[in-house]
């Protein structure tokens, strides 16, 4: 077994680790983002281009440059600018972000394989991973979507909820500093119980894909045992890190060239490397917390086998 992988890690050596594994390792780890999810944007490229998106430069009306290459985020072209993005284009983009969501924990599969193999120093190739990945896609897809039931029924729901008793109240008391102030306490002690909770069984994914354990929501929660608020602090650093990466890249190329297919394609490739990162780190995480659990399990077994003694 690979000695990095076989020790259970601090916060900072999660990171480390995740970072010099995604360095190493770049030309497997992004090709397999690649080569699923490449084509997926490339088909998209070619959908703004027929509905006559401008593929260099798109600039909208407005009294300056500025408010031009706002308003071409909002779908506001002037006559020379080319026609707008018709419902066909819609209904195109709309069809890649599903086959979208399909590919992608697909991927994430294949470097959570990959992983694995580097964990017991097995050689992998890329088809070798995505295979592995796709002889799983059935328990993947379920799993994620029960997720997904999951994460509506005690995010949105509940915001359903408050939100309609807010307004009611509003409307039969008399709104004050005090309440306001209670109000957001309670939506943001609500919020991080909720991110906890979901942290909790957000590894479902690894034991879905790699242990045959769908849908991993149990495993999920005897992994994570005393491990839930590192974990979350974990998710937080790498949403950080990967909402700073793209939002520069965002920023910088919207403002030169508008929201134009080349804009579009640039975005993606940012996002097929800031989403190879969070997978891999989700993958050394889940590695992690296999070992610490295997290990907790080794030592009550010697600890029952001693009692018995």
């Amino acid at each position: 077994m690979n000695a990095k992988f076989s020790k259970p890690k601090g916060f900072g050596e999660i990171l480390d680790h995740t970072f010099r594994l995604s360095k190493n390792r770049f030309k497997d780890f992004f090709l397999i983002f690649l080569i699923l999810l490449g084509p997926v944007y490339l088909l998209q490229a070619l959908i703004e281009l027929a509905a006559g998106v401008s593929f260099f430069r798109t600039v909208g009306t407005g009294e300056t440059w500025f408010d031009g290459i706002v308003n071409s985020f909002s779908g506001e072209f002037t006559d020379e600018g080319g026609p707008e993005v018709n419902l066909a284009a819609e209904l195109g983009t709309g069809l890649i972000g599903l086959i979208s969501i399909i590919l992608a924990p697909i991927a994430q599969a294949a470097i959570l394989f990959a992983l694995n193999h580097m964990r017991k120093n097995e050689e992998f190739t890329v088809k070798l991973v995505i295979k592995e990945a796709f002889s799983r896609f059935w328990p993947i897809i379920g799993s994620s979507l029960l997720f997904g039931v999951i994460v509506f029924g005690i995010v949105f729901v509940p915001i359903i909820t408050i939100g309609f008793a807010g307004v009611f109240g509003a409307a039969l008391l008399e709104p004050g500093v005090g309440i306001v102030v209670a109000g957001v306490v309670l939506l943001l002690a609500f919020a991080v119980a909720v991110a906890y909770f979901l942290t909790r069984w957000s590894f479902y994914f690894g034991a879905a894909a790699i242990e045959n354990d769908a849908p991993g929501l149990g495993r999920s929660w005897r992994l994570t045992k005393k491990r839930g608020w590192i974990l979350l602090l974990l998710f937080i650093v790498f949403g950080l890190i990967v909402g700073i990466v793209s939002s520069a890249f965002e920023l910088t190329f919207g403002l030169v060239l508008g929201n134009s297919v080349l804009y579009g394609m640039i975005v993606n490739v940012v996002s097929l490397f800031t989403s190879m990162l969070f997978a891999v780190g989700f993958g050394v995480m889940f590695l992690d917390l296999r070992t610490r659990h295997d290990a907790d399990d080794l030592n009550e077994m010697i600890d029952d086998y001693n009692t018995i003694q």
